[in-house]
């Protein structure tokens, strides 16, 4: 058992030493000016903590015992130079380590936001956007304290107590070991206390998260709630999630302020006693009391540094647990990583095959199981098939948001695991069937697609996407800010503009994802002229949910469980009586109703 507790302590301090090391590899040599000038003010204020402990048996001796009043003048006057001298360091120090860590966090902001961009879109499919969102805002402070809190614990906290206890001891050295007699109990308790809150750390960062993790998702679902009449169900829910986060903090809350009555205590212990057995020195042995008057003067300005020392690890054990979580998201490696060597894509034809491409999600059973196709360069090229079927799957590889357990996606004869994603992204163009608009203007969602584009390009796109005419009906037209997710446009209205964004980026291959399925009658008609604007001249590649498109189509291929079952055109798969595609056309559904 104590060979265990011993080896969870060793654990626990080397992490914490490695956390350090880490950070200051980081960002110690960036701020190594800073940082001196700041430690300079720190070392400022600990001596000239320590001398006014130090001259407190002159005033004492000279000014009261002796009567001397030629040097009361100078006496007072180094005082109050030592107390404006503690004033400007202490003002420079916290000044610039608040730049300092200010800077640390916008700094991890963007290597966050940096990172984020580089993982595969498989993360953020398995973790929930609003539990990652709140748990990077609550631990990214961690990073700066670990450093700021090294650094002022040990050139203001520890140098200032060394200097006090060096006045102690110089003064009464007797004195001294009472004091220092009661400190290993307290350290131990310390010990104890901040193994326990560690634990309790990680798990209130948890409950946090999710509690603003459930509030953001109901903000952004609150037609959904409403109209299901949720309130109530979800009210429950994430009360339930609030109380126990309110348990975990209050858990945390009385293990941080365990170290007020450790340390009260000792602080009590050690003045009382030091009190009695100077006044008994001075009461019987006629001693003067200026060498006392220091000490206790010294003992109690060294009450402050020891009381932050003491609360050190536990402070310092919260911070790494945060910088912890946060390293844990930067470490984590892209799933899809490039090739070395890895070619910018080319494209002439822009021809789009796949050979033998079985994929799954995870280590769930296969959705594509063998697939080969082919999309000819400037052709339109359906797929078709319930749902289930691997269509959208087949969407999402192309641009490699994910990559084939087996087999080869190629455009042009180049096998796209062997291209740049970027290459690759920039010769497509992609509208989903849920269109998302960003924070900003219409214009700035439409120029997204191509941001050098020009204002003159970008109005083009929206004329040929049909949404020139409504964007003008908008109160600042191009102007207008979307609100968030465009909740102030309709759906169709959303779509256009997304289409408009795919029609800037001037790309050779198109891909859409049921682009009109959640629309209404009206709203189809307008996107569907704007997609027949957008198709023209390309490689297209649709997921067809209205018969309107896949009529049109160059090729159609129908899927079924993973799998393409036949391919052609419209006028040849619909004379095929016993094809899943004639049931389709026979029964003039949509393709997803079928089973």
């Amino acid at each position: 058992m104590n060979a265990a507790k011993d080896k969870k302590r060793h654990v626990d301090s080397v992490t914490i030493v490695s956390v350090l090391k880490r950070v200051i590899a980081e960002n110690g040599r960036d701020h190594v000016r800073s940082y001196a000038f700041a430690i300079s003010c720190l070392v400022m204020v600990a001596l000239s903590t320590a001398f006014t402990a130090w001259i407190m048996e002159k005033v004492v001796n000279e000014a009261f015992a002796n009567k001397r009043a030629d040097i009361v003048w100078l006496i007072c006057g180094s005082i109050l130079a030592a107390f404006v001298l503690r004033g400007f360091a202490t003002y420079g120090q916290a000044v610039t380590l608040s730049k300092i860590g200010n800077n640390i966090v916008a700094r991890y902001q963007r290597r966050i936001y940096s990172h984020l961009m580089s993982l595969s879109v498989g993360f953020f499919a398995e973790a929930r956007s609003a539990h990652l969102a709140a748990q990077i805002s609550q631990n990214i402070n961690g990073v700066r304290d670990v450093l700021n809190l090294t650094v002022t614990s040990t050139a203001r906290d520890l140098l200032t107590l060394v200097a006090l206890i060096g006045v102690m001891v110089t003064k009464d050295w007797v004195l001294s070991l009472i004091v220092f007699a009661v400190a290993p109990p307290l350290l131990y308790a310390l010990r104890y206390v901040s193994k326990r809150l560690r634990a309790a750390t990680r798990e209130a960062v948890e409950q946090n998260s999710r509690v603003l993790g459930a509030m953001q998702e109901t903000i952004q679902g609150i037609a959904v709630v409403k109209a299901f009449t949720m309130e109530g169900e979800l009210d429950s829910k994430v009360s339930r999630i609030i109380k126990a986060a309110e348990g975990r903090a209050n858990r945390i809350a009385r293990l941080s302020e365990r170290t007020s009555p450790l340390t009260e205590t000792f602080a009590g212990f050690a003045i009382s006693s030091v009190l009695a057995y100077a006044a008994f020195r001075s009461i019987y042995d006629n001693v003067p009391p200026g060498a006392f008057f220091a000490f206790v003067t010294a003992l109690l300005m060294a009450y402050d540094p020891a009381r932050r020392l003491a609360k050190l690890q536990v402070q310092l054990d919260r911070a790494v647990v945060n910088a912890q979580m946060i390293y844990a998201l930067l470490d984590m490696q892209p799933a899809q990583r490039e090739m070395a060597g890895a070619k910018d894509l080319v494209v002439d034809k822009a021809r789009v095959e796949l050979k033998n491409v079985v994929f799954s999600y995870g280590s769930g059973n296969p959705i594509l199981r063998g697939v080969d196709l082919v999309a000819e360069g400037g052709q339109t090229t359906a797929l078709v098939g319930p749902s289930g079927a691997g269509k959208s799957t087949i969407i999402s590889l192309i641009p490699r948001f994910y990559d084939p357990a087996e087999g080869a996606i190629l455009i042009d004869g180049q096998n796209i695991a062997e291209v740049t994603k970027s290459s690759l992204r920039h010769q497509l163009a992609y509208v989903s069937q849920q269109p998302y608009l960003f924070e900003g203007t219409i214009r700035d969602n439409i120029r997204y697609g191509r941001p050098e584009a020009t204002d003159a390009e970008v109005e083009e796109a929206a004329r040929l996407a049909y949404a020139h005419d409504f964007i003008l009906a908008q109160p600042l037209g191009y102007e207008t800010p979307v609100g968030e997710n465009g909740m102030s446009l309709s759906g169709g209205q959303r779509q256009r503009l997304s289409i408009a964004r795919a029609l800037v980026r001037n790309a050779p291959i198109l891909l859409l994802d049921e682009a009109t399925s959640a629309l209404d009658n009206e709203s189809e008609a307008a996107v569907q002229k704007a997609l027949d604007t957008a198709m023209r001249g390309r490689t297209v590649i649709v997921i067809a949910h209205r018969l309107s498109t896949v009529v049109k189509a160059d090729k159609i291929i129908v899927m079924h469980e993973g799998r393409v079952m036949e391919e052609g055109t419209h006028e040849v798969l619909a004379q095929r009586k016993d094809g899943l595609y004639a049931r389709l056309n026979n029964l003039q559904l949509p393709v997803r109703d079928l089973s």
